[in-house]
């Protein structure tokens, strides 16, 4: 991991943000993502590394996906391991919303939690709470804590929520501690982030969510230093999804142990999640959102604005670049 291999890492996300954005608010959720896919994939053979996706959209079989395993770049240089989301929240692309973007952790080989594709009870503070507050306290317990951390009142305090059914005693006991709730459809990942940072209005992310994006929110919560813990969830009568209608516990709890995961109920700290000496998150917004816009195409030219945050140098790095079409005569500021 070098500060060139980052600069192409950047790369990445704005050509699959490009990608999806072509087909924003046009109700094509699977061809969305099927485009920021083969943008991602294709931008990444061109980068000099021994690449491998560890967290990615679906197994060999399921291809034009990235899959887990799957090899990229040009099988030389230094070796990287990638979590992906070549398009998050497909739903808020395809519906032209608000929070769409493209993401990747990225790590030195071995750096990343090989999260299966189950569900994760998540836990994200800003810095000033990071250690205090803890996903094994109530949300009223972290709540007082997080508020004594930031010196808010806590009907000052805002926290995110996943809009799902299996959150509606969380959302009941955050509100009746006088805390406001902002209820989001899907795109956990920007949320987790945002409490990274002052000034965004986000204060805190809790409950369940997928858990591969928990690894890439871990990894960015990690280069800011906040506070990121995460539970694997294998119960279907907690996760309340429609997806997991046919699966049980029992079953649940066998396909963990076949992945080599015993310590089924060990809670997660963020430097767990994302382990490795160097650690990087790129995004880059396909619709506009929290932290930076979605893409803007323009008759000679097309607009991005990313977000880059490095464990190497201890950056953050807001990035708004401007790809020139071929033939362009006039590019405004």
């Amino acid at each position: 991991m070098n500060q060139t291999l980052i600069q192409e890492i950047l790369e990445v996300v704005e050509q699959a943000a490009i990608a999806s954005a072509k087909l924003t608010g046009l109700g094509q959720k699977d061809e969305a993502d099927a485009a920021a896919v083969e943008a991602m994939r294709l931008r990444m053979g061109k980068i000099e590394m021994k690449g491998k996706i560890v967290i990615g959209e679906g197994e060999r079989d399921e291809a034009p996906m990235l899959y887990i395993g799957e090899e990229v770049g040009s099988g030389s240089g230094p070796g990287v391991d990638f979590a992906v989301d070549p398009c998050e929240g497909t739903n808020l692309c395809a519906n032209n919303q608000r929070g769409s973007m493209a993401v990747l952790a990225a790590s030195d080989t071995g750096g990343l939690f090989n999260a299966p594709d189950f569900y994760m009870n998540k836990l994200a503070a800003p810095p000033a709470a990071k250690g205090k507050v803890d996903i094994r306290n109530s949300a009223t317990e972290n709540l007082k804590i997080l508020s004594e951390c930031l010196d808010l009142s806590i009907d000052e305090l805002t926290v995110v929520v996943m809009d799902r059914t299996r959150h509606k005693d969380l959302i009941k006991e955050i509100r009746g501690c006088g805390a406001k709730v902002q209820p989001i459809s899907d795109g956990d990942v920007q949320a987790a982030i945002a409490c990274g940072f002052a000034g965004t209005g986000t204060h805190c992310l809790m409950g369940i969510g997928a858990a591969p994006e928990g690894v890439i929110s871990a990894a960015a919560m990690r280069a800011l230093g906040g506070h990121f813990q995460g539970q694997l969830v294998y119960d279907p009568a907690i996760a309340q999804t429609s997806e997991w209608a046919d699966y049980t516990k029992e079953g649940n709890i066998k396909r963990l142990n076949e992945m080599g995961i015993t310590d089924i109920d060990k809670i997660y700290e963020a430097n767990e999640l994302a382990s490795g000496e160097n650690v990087v998150f790129a995004g880059s917004g396909i619709t506009d959102g929290l932290l930076f816009d979605g893409v803007k195409f323009e008759r000679d030219c097309v607009r991005t604005s990313s977000l880059l945050i490095s464990t190497l140098d201890s950056t953050a790095r807001f990035t708004n670049t401007v790809h020139i079409k071929d033939g362009a005569k006039s590019i405004s500021l």
